[in-house]
């Protein structure tokens, strides 16, 4: 939902003399943000020191719920609390390079053990691609599931020059070609598959990344920290995030100082349902923290609430502004989809946004994709549309208000 509102700091690479004699330099994951990407093969271990903590930059994790990262001197432990819906947690012992593996007991001895900085990365999801971009790794993406929704022009570049593959086109793994490639890691969209113990089998590392369970944005936004982990790119990381959570901080302290929420509409049909989020969803928490409110803002979970559309009109048809979510060039296309949006008063008197602003050359959309990592940019687009008097002069990243028919 947003456009960049302040530069993010560029991350020197520091390293301390002590740690300078016992590493070697392959390449630096902490490079400045503008310089080139490389591979992240940097830190690796020369002289293994089993004294040394070779973590010189430890993440803390503050928001996120889903996971958990701990520290070792010379491996760190990833443990992800719900990988998929009702899964069992699953933890990753990540091992510095050039360090032996440890020998470890109880819950860890059968854990997955992965060399980091790792050197080739599977993603399975279009919402790891800013992780890798935005902390200048993206060298180490090798495969995408397709690239049909994909956003970046950048990483669309890669796949049509052959440096990323393409392993699930139709939207089923293609084992065979994941196995061929042999990636370090395949990085989950969240669900679980029936092709992954095959891919544990062949050595390929999968790993959890389920950041669409937390309810909380910034706490979606942190699992920059987990791709960190595995990227080597911890200190640029941890800069990335803490301009995001400041700016987002920012824009919620002003929405809090508003003297009435605006009512708005969130959501759209789909084959004759309203997807109308429940009170303690990340879309709910967005539209508080704008400074906005709706009916179903005090209901209770995580997930959706599925209504019809009766029940919404007669709830919330009369909020002035709707948030939707489809790619209408203007509110005559809503009618057509269904000639009932027509009665609501932000198609007749109010205004319709969409969160479509931003669409890559193959049709994904940035919101979907960059939004996650950059919650403080939706929720400044969300803030500059609810209240505009105060929010003069924003430039909208990813929502569009949708023309009057």
């Amino acid at each position: 939902m947003s456009v960049r509102r302040s530069p993010l700091p560029s991350a020197a690479a520091v390293l301390t003399t002590a740690l300078a004699l016992t590493l070697t330099a392959c390449g630096d994951p902490d490079a400045p943000a503008g310089a080139k990407a490389q591979a992240p093969q940097a830190g690796c271990i020369k002289d293994f020191d089993p004294g040394t903590d070779y973590f010189p930059v430890k993440s803390q994790v503050k928001h996120a719920k889903n996971f958990t990262l701990r520290y070792e001197k010379s491996y760190q432990v990833l443990t992800v609390k719900e990988p998929y819906p009702k899964g069992r947690p699953e933890s990753y012992v990540l091992v510095k390079c050039g360090a032996p593996k440890p020998e470890l007991t109880g819950a860890l001895a059968k854990a997955q053990q992965i060399t980091v900085p790792v050197k080739s990365l599977y993603s399975a999801s279009t919402t790891h691609l800013p992780l890798l971009t935005e902390t200048g790794t993206l060298d180490v993406l090798t495969g995408v599931a397709s690239k049909a929704n994909i956003s970046s022009a950048e990483v669309i570049e890669r796949v049509e020059e052959g440096k990323v593959t393409e392993y699930a086109k139709d939207r089923a793994i293609n084992a065979e070609t994941v196995i061929g490639e042999q990636p370090d890691v395949l990085m989950t969209q969240g669900t679980d598959d029936p092709q992954y113990p095959k891919l544990r089998q062949a050595g390929i590392a999968v790993v959890a990344n389920a950041e669409w369970l937390e309810p909380s944005p910034l706490g979606r936004a942190e699992w920059v920290k987990a791709m960190a982990a595995l990227t080597g790119a911890e200190k640029r990381a941890d800069e990335l995030f803490d301009t995001v959570e400041a700016d987002y901080r920012e824009v919620a302290e002003k929405a809090a100082k508003v003297s009435e929420p605006v009512q708005v509409l969130p959501g759209t049909m789909y084959q004759g349902t309203w997807y109308m989020p429940a009170g303690g969803s990340y879309a709910a928490r967005l539209i508080k923290d704008a400074g906005g409110t709706y009916p179903w803002s005090g209901k209770g979970g995580s997930g959706n609430l599925q209504l019809n559309f009766e029940a919404v009109y007669a709830k919330g048809g009369d909020a002035p502004v709707w948030l939707a979510d489809q790619r209408w060039k203007s509110t005559a296309d809503a009618v057509k989809a269904d000639n009932r949006y027509g009665k609501l008063t932000a198609v007749s008197d109010g205004e319709v946004w969409t969160n479509t602003k931003a669409l890559g050359p193959g049709g994904g959309n940035e919101y979907y994709e960059r939004g996650v990592l950059r919650p403080d940019l939706v929720l400044a687009d969300l803030f500059a549309l609810l209240h505009p008097e105060q929010a003069k002069g924003h430039t909208f990243a990813f929502y569009r208000q949708v023309p009057k028919a």
